[in-house]
């Protein structure tokens, strides 16, 4: 019995179809690219969403909620926020109740990332006002897709 050879490619997010793929459903708005806030601790999962994220999303990150509160106050206003739930400083939930209470980026929508399983922290992270609540670890295309859906306008009837 032989075994059919098969050619490694690499990570599918490199592959030539996964990266057409994203180029064609990424919304945009007046021909810029969308931005996206990523705030997370761990420098490793930083590096990666941002890897996936860069190619079509202008991508700032910050290191945990303390920073992103300081370069949101300088002025910046990314159009979506994706937040760690567990990280020093100020909390992925503390930095939501922070910009909710804000008259300024109350409206900006928030993706919560948290490897807690249980329905109590992702049922406070909504009650708290998060958009959406994934669970690490996620696939890139799902987060995209994700983001897709949160930041395409709605269809008119």
């Amino acid at each position: 019995m032989t075994r059919a050879s098969t050619t490694y490619r690499g990570p599918r997010l490199l592959q030539p179809e996964f990266q057409a793929s994203i180029e064609k459903r990424v919304p945009r708005r007046a021909g810029r690219k969308l931005s996206v806030l990523l705030v997370d601790d761990d420098v490793n999962l930083r590096m990666l969403l941002e890897y996936v994220l860069k190619r079509e999303y202008e991508v700032t990150t910050r290191e945990d909620g303390l920073s992103a509160m300081a370069w949101l106050s300088a002025g910046q206003l990314p159009d979506l926020i994706i937040a760690d739930v567990d990280m020093p400083r100020l909390n992925g939930i503390e930095l939501l109740t922070q910009l909710r209470a804000s008259g300024f980026f109350r409206d900006i929508p928030v993706v919560m990332l948290s490897a807690y399983d249980g329905a109590d922290m992702k049922n406070a992270c909504l009650r708290n006002g998060a958009t959406d609540y994934l669970l690490k670890p996620f696939s890139p295309e799902g987060i995209l897709s994700r983001l897709e859906c949160i930041l395409s306008p709605a269809p008119q009837r």
